[in-house]
C-alpha cells in the first residue's frame, strides 16, 4: 500500500497576541474578583450574628430602581462602543453621557440609602457586625463605581474635545469591560445583601 500525498498543504494559522489592554483589564478583574469574594464571604459568614440591632430585615429597603439604572448602563456603554467603531461620534458621546448619568444616579441612590440608615435608623459601620460588613461590602462596590465614573468622565472630556475616534474603540472596549464587571458585581452584592442576607 503506497502512501498518498495531500496536494493541499495546510498552512498553520498565524497566532496573534491578544490586545494587551484587554489582558491587563482581565488581570485586574481577576484580582478585584478575589477581593470582592472575601467581602461577600465575610458578609454571609457574619449575617445574623450581631448581638445588637438593627438587623438587615429591620432597616434595608431593596433599591430596585437604582439597580435597574446601573444594569441599564451596561447596555448603553456597549452600544456606545459599537457606535464609536462605526465612526458615529455624536451618538457615541450621547450614549456615553447617558451611561455616566445612570452610574451617577446609582451612586446617588447609595448615598440616599446610607443617609437614611445612619441618621434615621442609627446604623453605622461601628454599630454591630451587620453595619461593619454591610458598609464594607456596599462601600467597596460604590468605590469601584466612583472610579469607573471618573474614567468614563475622562473619556467624555476627550470625546467632547474631538480627540476620540474609531481608532480608539479598542481602548473604549477595555473600559467597557471594567464597567460590565462593576455591574456584574452589583448583581452578586444585591443578591447577597438584599435577597439572601435579609
Amino acid at each position: 500500500m503506497s502512501a498518498t500525498t495531500n496536494p493541499f498543504q495546510e498552512i498553520p494559522a498565524a497566532w496573534k497576541l491578544p490586545y494587551r489592554g484587554k489582558v491587563g483589564m482581565a488581570c485586574l478583574i481577576i484580582a478585584e474578583s478575589a477581593i470582592f469574594t472575601i467581602f461577600v464571604v465575610a458578609y454571609l459568614f457574619y449575617v445574623g450574628k450581631s448581638l445588637s440591632g438593627p438587623t438587615p430585615s429591620e432597616v434595608l429597603e431593596t433599591p430596585i430602581f437604582y439597580t435597574i439604572c446601573l444594569l441599564s448602563s451596561s447596555l448603553t456603554i456597549h452600544f456606545a462602543g459599537k457606535l464609536l467603531e462605526r465612526g458615529r461620534r455624536s451618538a457615541f458621546l450621547a450614549l456615553w453621557l447617558f451611561t455616566i448619568a445612570l452610574g451617577a444616579l446609582f451612586l446617588y441612590g447609595t448615598g440616599q440609602e446610607w443617609h437614611r440608615l445612619i441618621y434615621e435608623r442609627g446604623l453605622t459601620i461601628s454599630t454591630n457586625l451587620f453595619g461593619t460588613t454591610y458598609y464594607s461590602l456596599v462601600g467597596l462596590h460604590a468605590f469601584h463605581v466612583t472610579a469607573g465614573l471618573i474614567m468614563l468622565s475622562i473619556v467624555l472630556f476627550f470625546g467632547l474635545a474631538g480627540r476620540i475616534g474609531p481608532e480608539h474603540s479598542a481602548r473604549v472596549d477595555v473600559l467597557s469591560l471594567y464597567w460590565h464587571f462593576v455591574d456584574a458585581v452589583w448583581v452578586i452584592v444585591f443578591t447577597v445583601v438584599y435577597v439572601l442576607g435579609r
